[in-house]
């Protein structure tokens, strides 16, 4: 099998640093609008500021892969006292909850960072150096790297949420002349 080398980009976050300003939210929201910065519903956000009033906690939390499937467990995380499942700070957009779905259409979103600008929009308009770049290379498989392009995530999850019959009528009227 050939290798690759591949650039990974990754945002580390420190989430002791966050105070909850939800910049990266409004940016990341901007960014994405069509046409770009045409309006701001941090609802569209790649980013999601997790809250815990009470402890005073804010964790940032990115958009990841589209998943057809709810979790089978659900595991629990304690900081600082307070007990959180781990729906709260998954990234993966599912059935159970509306994280991470365009609002309009519920097609699911996912954190891109910010494809053609020098680094992500949300680390740069981080005000407190919560969010952190990185950049590195690794030598991946060439299998590894083919993955589902975006409209074939959307696709699946209309799919999903309506059916392939559906899905395919839908498509068999828009290619008519």
């Amino acid at each position: 099998m050939a290798k690759i080398k591949k650039k990974i980009k990754t945002i580390k976050v420190d989430a002791d640093k966050c105070n909850g300003c939800r910049s990266c939210e409004i940016i990341c929201s901007s960014f994405h609008a069509t046409p770009k910065y045409s309006l701001s519903n941090p609802a569209r956000s790649r980013i999601q500021v997790i809250r815990h009033p009470i402890q005073d906690i804010w964790v940032p939390v990115f958009a990841g892969e589209y998943t057809p499937a709810e979790c089978m467990g659900r595991d629990k995380y304690i900081i600082n006292g307070k007990e959180y499942d781990e729906c709260g700070f998954c990234r993966a957009v599912c059935p159970s909850r509306d994280l991470f779905k365009e609002p309009d259409s519920g097609l699911p979103l996912k954190c891109d960072m910010c494809e053609g600008e020098e680094k992500p929009l949300c680390v740069e308009w981080c005000l407190n150096d919560v969010l952190i770049f990185e950049e590195r290379e690794e030598e991946v498989d060439e299998e590894e790297e083919q993955r589902l392009e975006d409209m074939e995530i959307g696709l699946e999850a209309l799919a999903d949420k309506y059916g392939l019959d559906k899905l395919k009528e839908a498509l068999s009227r828009m290619t008519k002349d």
